[in-house]
């Protein structure tokens, strides 16, 4: 796990754009122009993912599920069998709550989920495993938002998985044991066309609840060419997406099995 952190964070920008600023450092006086280069390029990398503009455009790239319209979310329980919320880390030792929260992504994804849930009656199934190896699992913590939180209780919690074709394998295998075929799946946009994939990988017929939309427009002023952390930060998990979009054809082919849980490594 620590060294899955490691490669990723130092591959994946911002890590590599730092590393390339470092690099032209480092080299401003035996290679100059190779240290030009290496600094411009970090500097514009960064300040292209900084930008409300960018996160805009490249979100829509990836956010190809439409949502679900008014009357599809009225008529969800003929269209699935159970909800299923995908987990997205979580918060440590929050002092506020006294114990570990999910994040705010994940809790963007419990509140989508618990408003369907109330509308449909379908049962939910939260999924989500150790976060870097230390329990409680992300499962059990969403389980309990939805219970505390929205008055709606998961029925099951799908506690193994570390990536999202985890979920999928582990989340499949629990509800083939229940004779469920047909799934809602709750997930941020710009995750749901990867998330939909394993799970239908895995044979399940899946109605996509795509919530979290960064596509729209983004309302800053100065056309949203400004830099700002918060764009910083949605570059990063675009980029993890389009990494994740393009590796997982190639590493996960078909159905798989339960056994398959020991060997997935990308989120």
């Amino acid at each position: 796990m620590e060294l899955r952190y490691l490669l990723k964070q130092g591959l994946l920008p911002p890590g590599l754009l730092l590393w390339m600023i470092l690099l032209g450092w480092c080299l401003r006086r035996r290679y100059p122009r190779l240290a030009r280069a290496a600094l411009l390029g970090g500097l514009l990398g960064l300040w292209l993912m900084s930008l409300p503009l960018v996160v805009q455009q490249s979100a829509r790239w990836l956010e190809n599920q439409p949502p679900l319209s008014t009357a599809q979310q009225a008529d969800l329980a003929s269209q699935g069998e159970v909800i299923v919320v995908l987990g997205a880390g979580r918060e440590r030792a929050d002092p506020g709550w006294g114990t570990d929260q999910p994040s705010l992504l994940a809790v963007e994804r419990l509140r989508y989920a618990a408003r369907l849930a109330a509308q449909s009656g379908l049962p939910l199934l939260t999924s989500g495993g150790l976060h870097y190896g230390q329990p409680p699992s992300e499962a059990a913590l969403m389980a309990e938002v939805l219970a505390r939180d929205f008055a709606q209780p998961a029925r099951w919690q799908e506690g193994q998985s570390l990536t999202t074709w985890e979920n999928a394998v582990a989340t499949a295998q629990l509800l083939r044991a229940e004779g469920i075929q047909r799934v809602v799946l709750v997930t941020q946009a710009w995750h749901m066309p990867r998330a939909r994939w394993c799970f239908e990988q895995q044979g399940l017929q899946v109605v996509a609840a795509p919530m979290g939309f960064l596509g729209q427009a983004h309302g800053r002023p100065f056309a949203g060419l400004l830099p700002e952390s918060r764009a910083l930060w949605h570059s990063g998990l675009l980029l993890n997406e389009v990494l994740g979009r393009l590796s997982y054809p190639w590493l996960y082919a078909g159905p798989a099995t339960p056994q398959a849980l020991a060997s997935s490594t990308t989120r």
